[in-house]
């Protein structure tokens, strides 16, 4: 049995815990906030709640298989839902086109857009089956090395095709390279620094299709929470780690400033730029910056609104509806990236969603705030060219003993990205 200490609590922090403790090691989790669960806790003001982070992801057997390995099946706690709809964009020419699941209602929504879009996207995405495949089976679901990759692996990784280069390449239509690119651009990136494989992210969204959680996402934290209980997980919130303890190239325990905490393994489900023993290993690598965010409290009607509305242009404005809200009101999320010089309801309303005079409640976020919050970008490492996903940590580090899980270690930010890297740490670390 090792002595393992997972530094963070947000999604990773929690899945790498729960994932540790069934294999039957001595777990202690560290978080530096009052609660647990990172970017899947809520905003809350006025009787209005939203979800802070994430209000759906792809890829529902990565949570089935975390709470399968960890305990009780999920159906067993929560209520995995799948949505038709993955998203709906609006173009700055007045077009749109509503994204649904499954590839023949695809091939009709870009249909109607313009005769043969359809294919010409089916196709694309299409394109990615063999890459997805070869990041499954080599990157995503086995520990790998960076140093010496498998001969598929690196004919993937190496390709120094952008993903700017390729959606302009494959697509004559603007719009289509825009709703190719979106996913990206969302976290913060510029197509011209991200690898085209990375663009996979849109087979992954039309094969697994789009899910939320009954009741909101932080359900999915509050049950992971439940589950340290259960798989007696020893939690530490409101803690902060300093540093980690290494003595002859092997982590021994984690500093907390006032005292240290001894460990065989520690798992960083946080920024390594945090810890200083880690920050030289990242040095290379810069944080995705989060976008702006506005949490609003509506009265009366309002427009009947997709599970996410993406409005193209400069700002680009992404709006969620959901939440809880009282009787009569309705709770939305608003994120914007780009020229961001006016108030975004002003933004959005040129965009023909004009709401102002309902807003009984308001919430604004900056990208700081939201860094400050959680600790670091939830969003993880800025692509910066193709060199980046070997510049990140994890599963495994240099440092003996010391593994890599979150957005931080991951080629992607979301929920799936993020719960592979804790099964990624969990067959690194084996059973004790």
């Amino acid at each position: 049995m090792a002595r393992v200490v997972v530094v963070g609590g947000g999604f990773a922090g929690l899945a790498s815990a729960a994932r540790l403790a069934k294999l039957g090691h001595e777990v202690t989790l560290l978080e530096r906030s009052a609660t647990l669960g990172g970017a899947l806790g809520t905003v809350e003001a006025d009787g209005f709640a939203w979800d802070a982070g994430p209000t759906w992801t792809t890829l529902p057997a990565v949570v089935r298989d975390l709470f399968r390995k960890s305990g009780r099946p999920v159906e067993r706690e929560l209520e995995l839902e799948p949505l038709d709809v993955v998203r709906e964009h609006r173009f700055v020419d007045g077009t749109a086109v509503t994204v649904p699941s499954g590839r023949g209602a695809q091939v009709a929504a870009f249909d109607d857009l313009a005769p043969g879009l359809g294919q010409r996207w089916v196709d694309h995405v299409a394109s990615y089956t063999d890459v997805w495949e070869t990041l499954r089976r080599e990157y995503l679901e086995v520990p790998w090395d960076p140093r010496s990759p498998s001969r598929p692996l690196s004919a993937v990784l190496d390709d120094r095709q952008t993903l700017h280069k390729r959606l302009r390449r494959t697509f004559r239509d603007e719009r289509l390279a825009l709703v190719a690119g979106h996913p990206a651009v969302a976290e913060g990136h510029d197509l011209r620094n991200v690898p085209a494989w990375a663009g996979v992210t849109a087979y992954v969204e039309q094969r697994f299709g789009a899910w939320t959680v009954q009741g909101g996402m932080a359900r999915l934290a509050e049950a992971l929470a439940a589950r340290m209980t259960t798989r007696g997980v020893t939690v530490r919130t409101g803690t902060t780690a300093r540093d980690l303890v290494v003595r002859e190239g092997r982590v021994v325990a984690v500093d907390l400033g006032a005292e240290q905490v001894d460990a065989d393994v520690v798992v960083v489900a946080v920024d390594p730029r945090l810890l200083p023993a880690l920050a030289p290993l990242v040095a290379r690598t810069m944080p995705a910056i989060p976008p702006v965010v506005a949490h609003l409290g509506l009265e009366g009607d309002v427009p009947d609104l997709r599970h996410e509305l993406v409005l193209h242009g400069d700002p680009l404005l992404v709006v969620r509806p959901g939440g809880r809200a009282p009787s009569g009101a309705s709770a939305w999320t608003v994120h914007g990236r780009g020229k961001l010089a006016e108030d975004m309801l002003r933004a959005l309303a040129r965009d023909g969603i004009d709401v102002r005079a309902q807003v009984v409640t308001r919430v604004d976020r900056t990208p700081r705030d939201l860094v400050e919050a959680w600790g670091g970008s939830p969003l993880g490492v800025l692509w910066q060219g193709r060199a980046t996903v070997r510049q990140r940590l994890g599963p495994t580090t240099p440092v003996a003993g010391v593994y890599a899980a979150g957005a931080h270690a991951t080629p992607g930010a979301g929920l799936p990205y993020v719960g592979l890297s804790a099964a990624l740490v969990a067959q690194a670390v084996g059973p004790a």
